[in-house]
């Protein structure tokens, strides 16, 4: 048994790797839908942001550097931008807290915001930041905001991994490397934690009407890789002396976000949940680590994350 609750493999979903985030989109009208976006102002984000809009939705960018976020989306109708750190629970609940007194329902959230093979940080009580923000920050904040989720009836969550989940299932004995750290190590956990934590989303929501996915995006050059020199990006054969993109394999940033849109939007996913899906498709099973489908890790990370948050929607009442 595996954690999502639909079966991992492919359904022919008529699209691929080269699909862009608008193209996924083309007949859906969204008009009328409000869609969160977590950092939808830089990288995948923002593809995702314009696309949602495109189809006429109404998109709520939260994120940590709003001022920003205003500069690169003022050309966009129907968008609204609100301050979120994810790295800080008290900025997830304050941002919690205002959308939760707007009344609105929130059908669409897509969970994209993230960093990547970050220099070792630490975040709140001391922990990694690549779990703290990737995971945990997210966790608290769907958690926080349930209620909206679940009013809406019929709302999808996105949790965008990557296949960097490879690296790493969850370390139970030092989640936040206290006996070392090692950045892809710690990038790969947190991956593996957004899988784990979509899959028992879904089990958990499914009686609100409420279904969750994973995803990996793909390889795209974004901001994402900040955190990584140009000779290491080399050493990877990623791109060459001056920067210019060398994988053949590589994504454009509108192709990168059509699986996260897809999966927030395709008719073809209604009644389904709990898959982590790639190239715009519900991936096979050999794509996924098992360790990324295990229920007995989803449950046990949900249940850590919230002893970690001090957050549970679905905590006995």
């Amino acid at each position: 048994m595996t954690a999502t609750t639909t079966p991992q493999r492919k359904i022919d979903s008529g699209f691929g790797a080269r699909t862009t985030a608008a193209e996924v989109l083309r007949g859906i009208d969204l008009t009328g839908t409000l869609a969160l976006v977590t950092g939808g102002y830089s990288g995948l984000g923002l593809e995702t942001t314009r696309a949602l809009v495109g189809a006429g939705a109404r998109v709520l960018v939260a994120g940590r550097r709003p001022e920003e976020a205003r500069r690169v989306l003022g050309g966009l109708d129907r968008v609204e931008i609100a301050e979120l750190d994810l790295a800080d629970l008290d900025s997830v609940a304050r941002f919690a807290d205002t959308f939760l007194a707007s009344g609105r329902a929130l059908p669409l959230v897509i969970n994209n915001a993230g960093i990547m093979a970050a220099p070792e940080t630490r975040v709140g009580p001391g922990w990694e930041a690549q779990f703290a923000t990737n995971h945990l920050g997210h966790f608290a904040l769907v958690n926080r905001i349930w209620p909206a989720i679940a009013r809406a009836g019929g709302a999808r969550v996105v949790s965008v991994s990557s296949v960097g989940h490879h690296h790493s299932p969850i370390r139970w004995h030092d989640p936040h490397f206290a006996e070392g750290y090692d950045k892809w190590k710690a990038y790969g956990q947190a991956k593996t934690a957004n899988v784990l934590f979509a899959g028992w989303l879904d089990r958990l929501g499914r009686a609100s009407g409420v279904r969750a996915f994973s995803l990996h995006p793909g390889g795209i050059l974004t901001p994402l890789q900040r955190h990584m020199e140009l000779a290491e990006m080399v050493e990877y054969g990623w791109v060459d002396a001056e920067g210019n993109a060398l994988n053949p394999d590589f994504k454009s940033p509108e192709q990168g976000a059509a699986t996260q849109v897809w999966a927030a939007t395709s008719p073809a996913l209604d009644g389904l949940g709990g898959a982590y899906c790639e190239d715009c498709d519900i991936a096979d099973a050999e794509q996924v680590r098992e360790y990324a489908l295990d229920p007995e890790q989803a449950e046990r990370l949900w249940s850590l994350s919230a002893e970690l948050t001090g957050v549970n929607a679905f905590a006995a009442r």
